[in-house]
């Protein structure tokens, strides 16, 4: 749903209006110096009660086309941070930016920015054709006009001959893409998508992603997503901000996020992780060795820069280790096989190391002579693929 449309619910009976407020008009406007960002979060900070920040002093920018995802688990502040973009809810500091303006005292309907909400909000008493029109109607558009734009919106999301039924009428995933149509069929640069797919399952929602991405891709239009799917996160996104107690903790593509998470949250909230406790022993070149608790020792890249004696945690992906390992590997220590699971491409195994019986390892090819549960074995992975974080 569009701004305007989302101003207008309390005029249909049974829906509640939008509550606004706003701030002191003081704010002069200025030119943003790179006009390649369409949206920029300038030192905003929001707090409900006035004591705790649900959003502390973010600055972000945002690209014209880019297709950004806010992704963090309950409370982190990526969907108040949508809610403040799209004016529904105001920064206590701060200013929010749309193509070189200040929006902060500009009210939703004024913002012209498309709304996909996770329930869809589509209004039940209308035709899928009345939904998609509704945002071009309150724009005083001309009937011609109207019909054309809904016409063209129906064939962008494959629903053709679709026009005259009512969402009840329609399966989760085809009032999902009317969701979508509506917010884009007045052509907006900006479009919001708080949990779209939530509500769908695991089947529909894996192909509505590379839908909503593609549209994306042929239109051009810039899209803030909001979700807790990481999955989701790293197949849609051209960058991904990693959202964790009102701060972006990480603001990097799907990849780097995976292969190069800088701290210790991102790396257990990005994929699978293994981790270690331990100190800092040495460290020199960008590289260090950590001493675990066991007294054994693991050589890793130095992220967090920590000086010798400093406490960190230790990030190894499953696919990073190797088991039986090549004599290159810096790393190479017992392990004891605690579960194996076939997953079809892959096993899954759980191992015990170290004092970590919860260390996974995902196998493509059975060793010579195969695994088996309490099996003793060797595992080994180089320093390159082991990063030292935060001890989270």
């Amino acid at each position: 749903m569009d701004a305007i449309a989302a101003r207008k619910l309390h005029e249909v009976p049974g829906r509640a209006g939008i509550s606004l407020a706003s701030e002191s008009p003081s704010v002069r406007e200025k030119v943003m110096a790179d006009q390649t960002h369409l949206v920029k979060f300038e030192h905003v900070q929001k707090s409900y009660d006035g004591v705790s920040l649900v959003v502390k002093d973010l600055n972000l920018d945002i690209a014209k086309g880019e297709f950004l995802t806010m992704l963090g688990p309950s409370g982190s502040g990526k969907t108040t941070t949508l809610m403040m973009l799209a004016g529904f809810e105001p920064a206590t500091h701060g200013e929010i930016w749309l193509a070189g303006k200040p929006i902060n005292n500009v009210p939703p309907h004024k913002r012209g920015i498309g709304m996909v909400f996770q329930n869809y909000a589509l209004f039940p008493h209308m035709t899928v054709a009345e939904n998609l029109a509704f945002p071009l109607t309150v724009r005083n558009l001309g009937k011609a006009d109207i019909e054309a734009k809904v016409r063209r919106a129906l064939d962008m999301v494959q629903l053709q001959g679709f026009d005259g039924r009512r969402p009840g009428q329609l399966s989760g995933g085809q009032q999902q893409r009317v969701a979508v149509a509506r917010a884009l069929v007045f052509e907006p640069e900006l479009v919001l998508m708080d949990e779209p797919l939530g509500a769908l399952d695991k089947q529909l929602r894996e192909q509505m992603q590379f839908e909503i991405k593609h549209l994306h891709e042929r239109l051009g239009v810039t899209v803030v997503y909001v979700t807790h799917d990481q999955t989701e996160a790293l197949t849609m996104s051209d960058r991904v901000a990693v959202f964790d107690k009102g701060i972006i903790q990480q603001l990097s593509t799907a990849q780097e996020l995976y292969e190069k998470p800088v701290t210790a949250f991102v790396a257990q909230f990005i994929g699978e992780n293994n981790r270690f406790h331990g100190v800092i022993a040495s460290s020199k070149g960008g590289q260090c060795e950590v001493a675990l608790q066991g007294g054994e020792k693991i050589k890793a890249v130095n992220v967090l820069g920590g000086a010798v004696g400093s406490k960190t945690c230790l990030s190894i992906r499953p696919e990073r280790v190797d088991i039986n390992p090549a004599a290159s590997a810096e790393n190479v220590l017992p392990a004891v096989v605690k579960e194996l699971v076939f997953l079809g491409d892959h096993m899954r195994v759980r191992l015990s190391v170290a004092g970590n019986s919860e260390f996974v390892v995902k196998v493509h090819k059975q060793p010579q002579g195969g695994l088996a549960q309490g099996q003793k074995i060797k595992i080994g992975w180089h320093a390159e693929d082991c990063r030292a974080l935060d001890d989270n």
